[in-house]
């Protein structure tokens, strides 16, 4: 069970802010071009900086917690996933909290 932690780490932030799409009505989802467009940069800036990190031997990552599905340049599966999922989390609760405050100023 344990090589499954990173990615249920995942998955449990992905669930904790689905909801504020459904609550709050945020629409980030239906948004999908502004999403990516937020998303993709920082996604691919740190999977380069993984994968050099990695290459210098700078980097690893414990086995015991991943499934094994490995990318080019032996990047974990799910450390790209991290890279996409975390700042959609980010994304999600900044609308949230923007809905629920829109005195507040982006």
């Amino acid at each position: 069970m344990s090589h499954l932690a990173y990615l249920l780490i995942l998955v449990a932030c992905l669930l904790g802010t689905m909801p504020l799409e459904a609550v709050l009505h945020v629409h980030v989802y239906a948004q999908w071009r502004r999403l990516a467009a937020s998303v993709l940069p920082v996604a691919i800036v740190f999977t380069g900086w993984d994968l050099f990190s990695i290459r210098q031997g700078l980097w690893r990552y414990n086995s015991h917690y991943l499934v094994g599905a490995t990318l080019p340049g032996r990047l974990p599966a799910e450390e790209l996933c991290f890279f996409l999922v975390i700042p959609i989390c980010a994304v999600l609760t900044f609308e949230a909290v923007l809905a629920r405050r829109p005195d507040w100023k982006r």
